[in-house]
């Protein structure tokens, strides 16, 4: 039997954001306030990452200009990694620079080979305003990077290059959810 309660189970499903929205493309506003507000999104987008099928969902991606993401996601060796991080800050990113495939819930049904490291470490707090630092590696460390990315008003897209960008931006343009 499980004890607490299961991240998301009273939040509500919200949209997400596609690329091309401009909510995605500009870097997300420090939280302040702290308190039920914050506890609600929080639990509203463990409830649409849930939904969508997704390991880490970042608050512009529900249109909420904010800097807060959760993750649920595995590391290379299997290992669950479950949380969130409010007002991260990606202060290690290093290692061996590993090429793999990325995607994204506001590219659904797209991924490219993008370049991330293979370690990173993020601080901020949670959402009583607590310190936290959150290390990862492998696909973990990826998911980190992906996310705060997202805050910081890019998508993996930015980090992709050549033919695998021109690739991947054509196909988003004849996607169905394009617009």
């Amino acid at each position: 039997m499980r004890h607490g309660s299961i991240p998301g189970a009273s939040g509500r499903v919200r949209p997400l954001t596609l690329l091309g929205d401009p909510v995605l493309h500009k870097p997300c506003e420090e939280v302040t306030e702290f308190g039920s507000e914050l506890a609600g999104l929080i639990e509203d987008m463990y409830a649409t990452m849930y939904a969508a099928e997704g390991v880490g969902l970042a608050a512009n991606q529900i249109g909420v200009n904010q800097r807060v993401f959760v993750y649920d996601c595995p590391d290379d060796d299997d290992v669950r990694h479950l949380g969130y991080v409010v007002n991260p800050r990606l202060v290690e990113a290093d290692g061996v620079s590993v090429r793999g495939p990325e995607g994204c819930l506001s590219l659904p049904g797209l991924e490219a080979v993008t370049p991330r490291f293979d370690h990173a470490v993020v601080e901020g707090v949670d959402m009583l305003g607590e310190p936290v630092r959150v290390h990862g590696t492998g696909w973990f460390a990826r998911c980190l990077q992906h996310e705060c990315d997202h805050l910081a008003g890019g998508v993996y897209t930015d980090r992709v290059t050549g033919w695998r960008r021109r690739r991947v931006l054509r196909a988003a343009a004849r996607a169905p959810w394009s617009t």
